[in-house]
């Protein structure tokens, strides 16, 4: 890896925490560059311009969860959709994810107004799609893709509850995920 290259991925590693901690609310190119602890002009060295930058910082945050969820399931795990979001609810609502869920529903409501957040939701939104759905014991493509889908969703919904009711309500509703899909 190149000094160039660490150097990035050092502006990434700050930038994602920057945005965990902040939130959007904070995105011009300066506010960025000074979190990530370099000039505008370094920035856009290392970043072909401001939507990258975002893109980067906002998959590193997504990579956080990545690693967990691989940790919580493994490949080649295969489990009953109401184990499976179980598992998925309570990770989702430990404390220290809160920011990654709280990012992930500012992306979503962004993505609704503007590039490059419709298509950074996009793609982190089918990366999960992807990584969930051979972990779903089905039988058929059909219902394990409408079945990964509500799950998405259910998880997202998670994260709403937490923002707008408070974390104890979120836990409370992960602590009945499984409820839902017995049948």
């Amino acid at each position: 890896m190149t000094i160039r290259d660490q150097q990035r991925e050092k502006v990434v590693a700050l930038l994602a925490a920057h945005l965990l901690e902040t939130g959007l609310t904070r995105i011009s190119l300066r506010q960025l560059a000074e979190a990530a602890q370099v000039s505008d002009r370094m920035l856009l060295y290392y970043f072909p311009d401001k939507a990258s930058v975002l893109a980067s910082a906002l998959e590193r945050a997504a990579g956080q969860l990545a690693t967990r969820l691989e940790e919580l399931v493994p490949e080649g795990t295969c489990l009953k959709p109401a184990v499976l979001m179980s598992r998925l609810a309570a990770l989702t609502t430990q404390e220290d994810l809160r920011p990654v869920m709280r990012m992930w529903v500012e992306v979503v409501a962004a993505a609704r107004r503007e590039e490059p957040f419709k298509t950074i939701a996009a793609g982190i939104l089918e990366g999960f799609r992807q990584w969930l759905m051979p972990r779903l014991d089905l039988p058929d493509d059909e219902r394990r893709d409408a079945t990964t889908l509500a799950i998405l969703a259910f998880v997202d919904g998670l994260a709403l509850i937490d923002i707008c009711a408070g974390g104890d309500a979120a836990t409370r509703a992960a602590d009945v995920a499984g409820l839902l899909f017995c049948k």
